[in-house]
């Protein structure tokens, strides 16, 4: 299933050309932020640019680690994740997290026909093409879920966590995105910071 010529077109309006917010470092950032800031650059050697920008609110960028930290520990294949985060991010319209997805499928070895097919909401594999399918339902319409959804799943041999990993999967898609969308940062202003 492909986005509606409407998402697609408002998609295409959210586009800004510089960010909306500023990123802050450890030296402008306050409080719970500057020390967030100052353990991550000491431990990786910089932030990208969405971090630094949620760095203004010390609620926002503690729950992104903590739940990023957490998906990490996710039984969900690493595969399968990036597929779900993909298809989730066409219908989101975040430039920033489709390129950085699809360049963490490629780097997983997954091959461009089926990173298409996770754009397009499917995959080849039925087992891939029906968590897909979820993971999509459970971004538009989660109250829509069926008893036969989750007991298909089952039959792919997906365990109670991993379908329970889903809802993580497109929790964390969604602050990213709709973060990157407010903020302004594009795969254009993160590559100029």
């Amino acid at each position: 299933m492909t986005p509606s010529k409407t998402s697609r077109k408002a998609a295409s309006t959210r586009k800004s050309s510089t960010p909306r917010l500023t990123r802050l470092t450890p030296e402008s950032a306050n409080g719970a932020s500057r020390e967030m800031l100052s353990e991550l650059v000491s431990r990786h050697g910089q932030v990208g640019a969405m971090v630094s920008t949620m760095a203004h609110s010390p609620a926002v960028l503690g729950g992104y680690l903590q739940l990023s930290r957490a998906m990490k520990r996710a039984k969900l294949d690493r595969g399968i994740s990036e597929r779900l985060s993909i298809a989730i991010q066409v219908h989101q319209g975040c430039e920033l997290c489709l390129e950085s997805h699809i360049n963490a499928a490629r780097a997983l070895g997954i091959d461009e026909a089926e990173i298409e097919r996770s754009r397009a909401g499917t995959s080849d594999d039925p087992a891939v093409a029906a968590i897909i399918a979820l993971a999509l339902q459970i971004y538009r319409e989660p109250t829509s879920i069926t008893d036969e959804q989750v007991s298909a799943l089952r039959e792919h041999c997906y365990s109670d966590r991993e379908i329970a990993d889903i809802v993580g999967i497109v929790t964390l898609n969604i602050l990213t995105g709709a973060f990157n969308l407010l903020a302004g940062l594009t795969p254009q202003t993160n590559h100029a910071s």
